[in-house]
C-alpha cells in the first residue's frame, strides 16, 4: 500500500490536500506514478459535483505495476492517460464512438461505476477518482484501457495535457468537423482549447484560420499556433455581430466554412452559427451545458451545428498521431504550458486559470 498526497474534494465547492492510500492494481488494472497533471476548468468544476473525489483528469506518468491480464504495458513504460475509457464492446464502441462508451464513460451517465477501482482509499474507505483517473495524486490505479504508450520523447509537463485540452481542440477540428484543405475557419476564444483548435485547422490545411478574442495578448499568442487572421472582439457583442462583419470581409462576404466556439460562455453558444456561411458548420467545443436561446434564423440555410465530446477521441488512433505531429514540429505542446506548480499550490493555479493569467497550468510531481 502506497501513501501519497492528493487533491481531494468532498463535492462541496472546496478541496484540500490529503493523504490517500493506493493499493496494488487488480485484474486488468495498472498502477501509475503520475509525473505531471494538467489543470483544467473541469477540475475546478469537479469541486461542485456533490461527491468525494481525488481530483484531476489530465496526466502522464510511468507504469509501476500491472495487474493480472494486462499485456499491453510493462513496468517503466511512459504512458498518457485518457479519461474517456472505452470498453470496446458496447453499442457506441462498436460503431466507433469510443469517447462515449456506454459502460465506462464518466460523461454519459450510464456507466459511472464500471471503471471504478477500490484500489484507492481515503480514511480507510474507497474513494472515487475524477473521470476514473484522479491525476492530482502522485499515484493512481486505472484500467489498462485508460492508457496509451508515450512513444515519442516529450516532457511529461507537455504530454500530460494531450489527454484533454489538446485532444478536445485538435480532435474537434480533425475528427468532428473534418476541416477541409483550403477552407476558412473562425475560432472564438484563444485559450488552451482554442489554441489546439487553431493547430488542428492548420494541420488540416485550412487557408484562413481566423482567431477571435477580447484579449489582444491572446490573439498575438494565437499566431504562434497557426492563426493567420485576427479579430479583437468587443465584450458586449451579441452573437459576435460586429466580428461577423470582419469575418465576411475575409471570406468574400460569404462567412467562414467552419466556426468553433471555445469560450464556455453560454452567451456565445450560438455565435459560431452567426459566423459561418450557408451550408457551413458550427462546432461548440467548450462544453456549454446551460440553457441558451437560439434565433432560428442563425440556422439558415443548411447550416450544421455540432456539439462533439472530447474531439471524437479514439485514443489508440489519435494519441500516436498527436505525438508524431509533435515530433515532426507540426504541433506545439511545450509552448502551451504557461506555468508549472506543486500540488500544494493548486489554489494559486486555479486563481491564475480563472483570472486568465495562464493558457495552461501543470502540476509537477517530484
Amino acid at each position: 500500500m502506497i501513501k501519497t498526497k492528493a487533491a481531494v474534494t468532498k463535492g462541496d465547492g472546496a478541496f484540500s490536500i490529503e493523504t490517500i492510500e493506493v493499493g496494488p492494481p487488480g485484474p486488468g488494472e495498472v498502477l501509475v506514478e503520475i509525473k505531471a497533471s494538467g489543470i483544467c476548468h473541469t477540475d475546478y468544476d469537479s469541486m461542485s459535483w456533490g461527491q468525494s473525489l481525488v481530483m484531476g483528469h489530465e496526466g502522464s506518468g510511468v507504469v509501476v505495476e500491472t495487474g493480472s491480464g494486462v499485456n499491453s504495458f510493462s513496468k517503466g513504460d511512459p504512458v498518457l492517460l485518457n479519461w474517456a475509457i472505452p470498453c470496446g464492446e458496447c453499442f457506441q464502441c462498436e460503431i466507433g464512438n469510443l469517447h462515449i462508451c456506454e459502460e465506462n464513460s464518466f460523461c454519459t451517465g450510464k456507466g459511472h461505476g464500471h471503471a471504478h477501482s477500490d484500489a484507492c482509499s481515503y480514511k480507510n474507505k474507497p474513494i472515487s477518482r475524477s473521470f476514473h483517473l484522479g491525476t492530482m495524486a502522485k499515484y493512481t490505479v486505472v484500467k489498462e484501457e485508460a492508457l496509451v504508450k508515450q512513444s515519442v520523447e516529450i516532457p511529461f509537463t507537455s504530454s500530460c495535457i494531450i489527454g484533454c485540452g489538446v485532444m478536445t481542440g485538435f480532435g474537434s477540428a480533425i475528427n468532428a468537423a473534418e476541416v477541409k484543405e483550403g477552407s476558412s475557419c473562425a475560432i472564438i476564444g484563444c485559450g488552451g482549447v482554442g489554441l489546439n483548435v487553431i493547430q488542428g485547422c492548420k494541420v488540416a490545411g485550412a487557408e484562413k484560420v481566423i482567431a477571435i478574442d477580447v484579449n489582444q495578448q491572446r490573439l498575438e499568442r494565437a499566431a504562434l499556433f497557426g492563426a493567420t487572421h485576427f479579430i479583437l472582439a468587443e465584450k458586449d457583442e451579441v452573437n459576435l455581430h460586429k466580428s461577423r462583419e470582419k469575418v465576411l470581409e475575409l471570406t468574400d462576404n460569404r462567412g467562414a466554412d467552419y466556426a468553433f466556439e471555445c469560450t464556455a460562455v453560454p452567451e456565445l453558444g450560438a455565435a459560431p452559427l452567426n459566423l459561418v456561411r450557408n451550408a457551413g458548420m458550427a462546432i461548440q467545443v467548450s462544453g456549454i451545458e446551460q440553457n441558451i436561446s437560439f434565433d432560428c434564423e442563425l440556422f439558415e440555410w443548411n447550416k450544421v451545428y455540432l456539439n462533439p465530446l472530447y474531439g471524437n477521441c479514439q485514443p489508440q488512433r489519435d494519441f500516436p498521431k498527436i505525438q508524431k505531429l509533435y515530433q515532426e514540429g507540426e504541433l506545439l505542446l511545450d509552448e502551451l504550458i504557461s506555468k508549472t506548480y506543486k500540488l500544494d499550490d493548486l489554489s494559486l493555479a486555479f486563481d491564475d486559470m480563472l483570472n486568465g493569467r495562464i493558457s495552461k497550468g501543470v502540476i509537477v510531481f517530484n
